[in-house]
């Protein structure tokens, strides 16, 4: 036999009365910053979960995007990149689904709290700098990268699509698993060099 719950006698989670935020006060966000920092130190699993959506249709090309991701990630970390390039690698095309239009702006957005400059840079314009390979194939200008040349990270940028981007669509290539690459994510993730938030954390 089970018992029910009395919904009326049992115990209620906590939650704060305000109902705009410029009426809350020191004590609500005493106790509900512990809460926000659980969300944050959560985020590495929801991002590698994300990782895993791409596991879908090809479309066409040679792997589909989860198949390109790990194979980057595990040339760069062959080639001895230290953990941030590789999560760098791993991470650089995770908005391919949610921000089609923008990718490459969403995963530096992910990344841009625990990576250097030079890597959030590299992140960021990878997709402007990898079109010199195919965007004269759809009628656009494959020059576009040009604009970037004066930036000192620009050289960078390029050996990291040469090298892991434009070479990560081979079918036979040795593709290490995620879990590989979940303690190397969580480590570089573990703690924001750069938010708004920083002095609340």
């Amino acid at each position: 036999m089970t018992s029910s719950v009395d919904r009326n006698t049992a115990p209620k989670a906590w939650h704060a009365s305000f109902t705009r935020l410029q009426d809350s006060t020191r004590e609500d966000h005493e106790r509900l910053l512990p809460f926000d920092r659980q969300v944050a130190t959560g985020m590495p699993d929801r991002i590698l979960a994300h990782l895993k959506l791409l596991d879908g249709e090809d479309g066409g090309w040679p792997v589909n995007r989860y198949v390109h991701s790990l194979q980057a990630a595990t040339r760069a970390l062959q080639d001895g990149r230290d953990n941030e390039y590789v999560v760098c690698a791993l991470l650089h095309d995770i908005g391919d689904t949610l921000a089609s239009y923008n990718h490459a702006d969403m995963a530096a957005t992910l990344l841009e709290p625990f990576v250097s400059e030079e890597n959030l840079w590299m992140v960021k314009h990878h997709g402007i700098i990898q079109g010199y390979h195919f965007f004269h194939h759809i009628g656009m200008d494959r020059n576009m990268r040009d604009r970037l040349k004066e930036n000192p990270h620009y050289t960078r940028a390029c050996e990291f699509v040469d090298l892991y981007d434009n070479a990560a669509f081979d079918p036979a290539a040795t593709v290490l698993p995620l879990e590989t690459f979940e303690p190397l994510v969580k480590a570089v993730l573990a703690k924001p060099v750069r938010s708004l938030y920083l002095a609340a954390l």
